[in-house]
């Protein structure tokens, strides 16, 4: 391998630090709101959920759509391996962490808004669930494809591509319209 990809490497192991360690500021800011429970902290945790959300969701639509370039690309080419760095890159400094504050977050405020109570916060919980099996699924994915084996076509995950779109439309359904409440 070259400089420039150990170059990268490191970079992108700074880049992860840092997201780590935002993650750690933000659960310690959490406790404290909890063990305070300040009457702001509902609407600044409301925030912050949906702005992980939707960092989550990007990664949830872009993975795809790179897999669909990956696919095209000559195993151990150039272009390959750039597409493994900027994977794994993806999942590891934005995608994980925008899903663990967004479930994490996401439960404070259905125990503390609804507790746990109404049949579409149910209904969303288990789309939440869905993207979070997508997630998986990529990230497996991701690894196939960083060591060479990569099993589906261009087609293939182009079509894959619409299985988050349709979580999320089923997710602001049932926060916005409440339907069964």
């Amino acid at each position: 391998m070259s400089t420039d990809v150990a170059t990268s490497a490191g970079e992108g192991k700074r880049a992860r630090g840092k997201a780590y360690l935002s993650i750690a500021g933000v659960v310690g800011l959490a406790a404290l709101g909890l063990w305070y429970d300040p009457p702001w902290l509902y609407d600044w945790l409301k925030v912050l959920h949906i702005v992980a959300v939707i960092s989550w969701m990007v990664g949830l639509f872009y993975l795809p759509r790179l897999f669909v370039y990956h696919a095209d690309a000559e195993t151990g080419s150039e272009p390959s391996e750039t597409f493994v760095v900027m994977e794994r890159r993806l999942i590891k400094v934005i995608m994980n962490p925008a899903m663990m504050v967004s479930w994490v977050v996401g439960l404070w405020l259905a125990w503390s808004g609804f507790a746990f109570l109404g049949v579409w916060l149910w209904v969303k919980i288990a789309a939440v669930i869905g993207l979070t099996v997508f997630h998986v699924f990529l990230s497996r994915a991701a690894r196939r494809f960083a060591s060479g084996s990569n099993h589906m076509s261009a087609r293939q995950w182009r079509m894959a591509n619409e299985i988050p779109t349709v979580l999320m439309i089923l997710v602001i359904i049932m926060v916005i319209i409440k339907p069964f409440s």
